[in-house]
């Protein structure tokens, strides 16, 4: 018996349906049932690799991960990486395929379709519930006869549909009665309800409005889920890095992370969030006078690194790192610190090469293959914020397409497995005073032992008290999330719309 479906749909990106689909994959696991996540076509700079080397919307891990299953590339079986050219990089069941523009993409797309529902009822036939998450709107009418993300899936799964607004944006009403208005009766009929996203306040003031939708489209709102600050939970859109708190903690150290124009995988940082005061800067002036500075992934290295040139970010950054103020690079991050990085192939960029901040003794030459595996690791360098830390172990992920060749100085980890290879290499590089090191590794900082003693190296060097390590538990901000959403969701209303199916 094929399981059953529900899709998550929103008024607009950014209104929370991963968050709301990461919350209903808990519930339900919680609820006794084997659940998973599909999103048909993902468009994101946060991915992550399964254990076979495919790669997927980092949303949909964690989807997974809530629902306490290994994540698969049939839960994204189409992931477009946005690049600074207004193209993409097509990933289909978890290997890049092409780049291609917009006009490209939507002229071929429908070629797409066979893969995305082999996906769908693969996980149909292994778990009780998939629950299926929309992108963007259902009623853009530019591309209502184009995409392969809404309703059309709904229509592929049979699957009831949930309208979810986002009432912190203010107009929420309107945006749910303006999709349900712009959507063709055949589309229309497949929502079930309604929900409210990120409510702060009385909720009896919002009965009229609520009292509205229910009259009006026969349908009923499944409740006001509140703003949640600090779930602890990684976010897919790069907009919530505005919504992150810069609350002072007395006596963590200050990390700056350099927000990119194409920054990806900024989740690689929460553990920090949770220890330090972390701010994402833009311009040069608002450093101030970090412990800290992190060079963070992109999808556009060259372009990225020529605008931090351009506004004075990368002169800043040199002079920091002669005063003694450590750096990292994290995979973009970490080809910037290099003293060259060239693109023979223009795989990410029409520029063949350009300077990096020169800031660790390597070269690094973009060729057409991308690298996906995970990894597991140990720590080589012994100086600096790596002190002392022969003993502990890694695991993590690489996604690039560089390879990155060190000139001198020493490796700053040893891959001891891999799917590339199957003989140990040397990994990232390390100054010889310890205060700059660079890695491809993704998720390194959600090791603990490594980050705390990390931190603690990096306190020492900074004439800071050891930071106080209270680890985030992700399977308790999962449990947490379900509970927000038990308590204001209409839960029966709920299990009655999935039993219902699209025809209900």
């Amino acid at each position: 018996m094929k399981a059953r479906t529900i899709m998550i749909q929103g008024t607009a990106s950014s209104v929370g349906k991963s968050i709301f689909v990461t919350a209903l994959c808990r519930l339900l696991k919680q609820d006794g049932y084997k659940i998973a996540p599909f999103k048909a076509q993902n468009m994101a700079l946060n991915s992550f690799v399964t254990v076979q080397g495919g790669e997927i919307g980092r949303s949909q891990a964690i989807q997974a991960e809530a629902a306490g299953i290994d994540p698969s590339v049939h839960m994204n079986p189409v992931l477009l990486k946005p690049q600074a050219d207004a193209t993409s990089q097509l990933v289909v069941l978890g290997r890049a395929m092409e780049v291609s523009d917009a006009a490209d993409y939507y002229r071929h797309n429908f070629d797409l379709l066979p893969a995305i529902e082999q996906s769908l009822n693969r996980l149909r036939a292994e778990y009780d519930i998939v629950i299926i998450e929309g992108a963007g709107s259902p009623a853009e009418i530019n591309l209502m006869d184009k995409e392969i993300a809404n309703m059309r899936i709904a229509a592929m799964a049979c699957a009831p549909v949930i309208l979810v607004g986002d009432i912190d944006r203010g107009g929420v009403f309107a945006s749910i009665a303006g999709t349900m208005q712009l959507l063709p009766p055949r589309q229309r009929r497949l929502i079930k309800g309604f929900a409210v996203n990120k409510f702060r306040g009385d909720i009896s003031l919002l009965k009229p409005g609520l009292d509205f939708l229910e009259k009006r489209y026969a349908r009923p709102v499944l409740g006001v889920i509140p703003y949640i600050r600090d779930m602890g939970i990684a976010q897919e859109d790069s907009v919530y890095l505005d919504e992150r708190s810069n609350v002072k903690k007395s006596g963590r150290p200050y990390i700056c992370i350099i927000r990119l124009p194409h920054i990806a995988n900024y989740d690689d940082f929460d553990p920090l969030e949770a220890l330090c005061n972390v701010r994402y800067v833009s311009r040069p002036y608002e450093l101030g006078q970090p412990d800290l500075i992190i060079l963070p992934g992109t999808k556009a290295t060259i372009n990225d690194l020529i605008h931090l040139d351009n506004i004075g970010m990368s002169e800043e950054i040199r002079l920091m790192a002669q005063a003694g103020v450590p750096i990292v690079g994290i995979c973009g991050g970490y080809q910037m610190l290099g003293n060259k990085i060239i693109d023979p192939h223009h795989a990410e960029s029409d520029t063949t090469e350009t300077n990096g901040l020169g800031l660790l003794n390597m070269e690094t030459v973009f060729e057409v293959e991308k690298i996906t595996t995970q990894v597991k690791a140990g720590v080589t360098g012994n100086a600096g914020l790596l002190q002392g830390m022969q003993a502990v172990k890694v695991a993590a992920y690489e996604i690039h397409m560089g390879r990155t060749k060190s000139l001198s100085g020493q490796p700053a980890f040893t891959v001891t497995q891999s799917v590339i290879s199957d003989k140990p290499y040397a990994e990232g590089g390390l100054n010889e005073a310890g205060t700059i090191f660079g890695s491809y590794m993704h998720g390194l900082f959600d090791n603990r032992d490594f980050t705390c003693t990390l931190l603690d190296n990096l306190c020492g060097l900074r004439g800071i008290p050891p930071v106080k390590k209270h680890w985030p538990d992700r399977e308790k901000a999962y449990d947490d999330l379900a509970s927000v959403f038990r308590k204001n969701l209409d839960m029966q209303g709920l299990y009655k719309i999935i039993e219902g199916g699209a025809n209900g």
